[in-house]
């Protein structure tokens, strides 16, 4: 049985267990929020009500209630802009830009920022607070994931991608009051801890406490050098994802305007990782007859079932978490890196290039791209197989 209440005056008919943030959604009632996090895919929804941002008046209720995790009530009359509610989510947010970081022209999530969002909104144009400020050294161990956590915010959505999406349980919140930040424990470099490097995290958080390594720079010196030649490989997700960035509908195919910016931008030549994808597959498909004619001889050390390597993060998590398994999974690299050994190793020789004249760029849908190719397994002598790994948001940036 549905439940009926009233926002700023409107009736509204719920789902048990629906909060006041979806009533107010089934209005079309905006109210402020920046913890609350909702992957509707995972079935994940994030109500830690810990930055109190959405908070709204209940009749009857002498304190404040955060939108996000109070659960609508039969015959509950809600007021979402009071002054008293809007007084509390200024303060609150004055306080958070208080011990915030003002480098917003040079910050990764600049323009694109939850919290730059919300302080224009609401017309915050001067700092109330002033006082001493939160201060850490910055991560960068990964050469995947870059960790500011100067800018934390502590709204704690990384974690929920970390721990109830990811199940990689890396992240937590450390220290307490003034000095509490979500971290590994013993806020530990990522490189350190049993991260997969997967970013899920750096797309759950609202501000630039969490972001990729950006290649972008190296990858346009390289393209400005007239002794190098620069090829590229794109990930099939890419050409999919890619026409977002440019405001076309989500699932809008760009193949042909993909690859003639990227030889607008200045690359020798536009390669499609699906020709190493087909060469994966052919080399997981002998492993995996290899093990099933051991098997049928009655080879005790066989392995079965057979897992693709082809994720790295995926790689990762075995090697992190059941190390016992490191035999389940293919032996064969992944698309990524059978291209670039093959471009490196094979197609340069046959186009006269000498190897080290050679950058391979890969534009990848996922960070642990770059952490894949930065392994020292994965190069010669110092020459990695594949020099950068950018992600689809880089490659938008590059082209505009």
């Amino acid at each position: 049985m549905n439940i009926n209440l009233k926002i700023n005056g409107q009736p509204v008919s719920v789902a048990p267990g629906s909060t006041i943030l979806e009533a107010a959604e089934k209005l079309e009632i905006k109210i402020p929020t920046l913890c609350h996090f909702k992957m509707d895919c995972f079935h994940v929804d994030h109500r830690s009500a810990s930055c109190r941002i959405c908070v709204v008046e209940v009749k009857g209720r002498p304190n404040l209630a955060p939108a996000c995790s109070t659960p609508a009530a039969e015959g509950m009359e809600v007021h979402t802009n009071t002054l008293r509610a809007i007084n509390a989510r200024r303060t609150i947010l004055d306080l958070l830009l208080s011990d915030h970081p003002k480098d917003c022209l040079i910050c990764p999530k600049n323009l694109n920022c939850q919290l730059q969002a919300l302080a224009q909104e609401m017309g915050l144009h001067h700092l109330l607070y002033k006082g001493e400020q939160s201060t850490y050294n910055k991560d960068l161990s990964s050469q995947a994931i870059a960790r500011d956590l100067d800018k934390c915010i502590m709204c704690r959505r990384c974690e929920t991608a970390c721990n109830a999406i990811q199940t990689v349980g890396v992240l937590s919140g450390v220290g307490r009051g003034f000095n509490a930040v979500v971290a590994p424990a013993g806020l530990k470099p990522l490189a350190e801890t049993e991260c997969v490097f997967c970013g899920q995290c750096v797309q759950a958080c609202p501000v630039g406490a969490l972001s990729e390594i950006d290649y972008k720079y190296p990858v346009w010196r390289a393209l400005n050098d007239p002794a190098k030649t620069v090829v590229v490989q794109t990930a099939p997700a890419v050409r999919v994802a890619i026409g977002e960035a440019f405001g076309l509908p989500p699932g809008s195919v760009s193949t042909g305007k993909m690859v003639t910016a990227l030889r607008m931008l200045g690359f020798d030549r536009v390669f499609d990782t699906d020709f190493a994808a087909d060469l994966t597959i052919m080399e997981e498909g002998s492993e995996l007859l290899d093990r099933l004619n051991r098997f049928l001889a009655g080879d005790p050390d066989v392995c079965l079932p057979i897992l693709t390597s082809c994720c790295p993060a995926w790689v990762n998590f075995f090697e992190h978490q059941f190390p016992d398994l490191l035999n389940i999974p293919s032996t064969a690299r992944s698309p990524q890196q059978m291209f670039g050994s093959i471009a490196k190793n094979y197609w340069a020789e046959k186009m006269g290039i000498p190897r080290e004249k050679l950058v391979v760029v890969s534009i990848m849908p996922c960070l642990a791209k770059k952490y894949e190719c930065a392994r020292p397994e994965f190069s010669d002598n110092g020459d990695p197989d594949v020099n950068y790994s950018l992600s689809t948001r880089e490659l938008a940036k590059l082209v505009k």
